[in-house]
């Protein structure tokens, strides 16, 4: 990678970051190769950190969370990855996709058609999608950390329960 790029990527970094591990992943990233997918990820990587800060861990510890050690892995380390927050997400979608229709229409929606409308499909869409989502979420997580991945998954059934609740009780389905 080019020196000045990779100095702009690790500049993303918060300052103590910076200080810290700065001038190491720079000479990383000067000796890779990569392409735009590792500009991706260091970006990525960037806003996580601004987001939530790994604080006082060690190389060593930080290498073990990144390669699933049970050691390293917490329940926001966990819920961070995109297959667990993704079906939440979905289901906050599909959530505010009912009651938008409920706050337009009614809760008896509007007149019973033949098709459902698209509302319907995008919340049937929504809801049956994050099947696979949790599923491989479930694959891949669980051996790694049990007890968060356990927690995660309730909730992401816990969202998708409240979604057809809310259908069932506003007499939608």
């Amino acid at each position: 990678m080019r020196p000045g790029l990779a100095r702009v990527l690790v500049g993303l970094y918060p300052r103590v970051w910076r200080e810290r591990y700065g001038e190491e992943f720079e000479a990383v990233l000067e000796a890779e190769d990569g392409g735009w997918g590792t500009a991706v990820d260091v970006v990525w990587s960037a806003i996580c950190e601004h987001v939530s800060p790994l604080g006082g861990f060690t190389m060593d510890g930080l290498s073990s969370r990144a390669f699933g050690s049970n050691s390293g892995s917490s329940f926001g380390g966990v819920v961070r990855q995109a297959s667990a927050f993704l079906p939440l997400m979905m289901s906050l979608v599909a959530l505010l996709a009912v009651l938008g229709h409920v706050a337009v229409y009614g809760a008896g929606g509007a007149v019973r058609e033949a098709d459902e409308g698209a509302t319907a499909h995008i919340w049937q869409i929504l809801i049956a999608g994050q099947v696979p989502v949790m599923a491989y979420f479930l694959f891949r997580w669980l051996r790694r950390a049990p007890r968060q991945t356990l927690g995660v998954f309730a909730l992401q059934a816990g969202a998708a329960l409240a979604n057809v609740a809310a259908v069932f009780f506003l007499g939608l389905g």
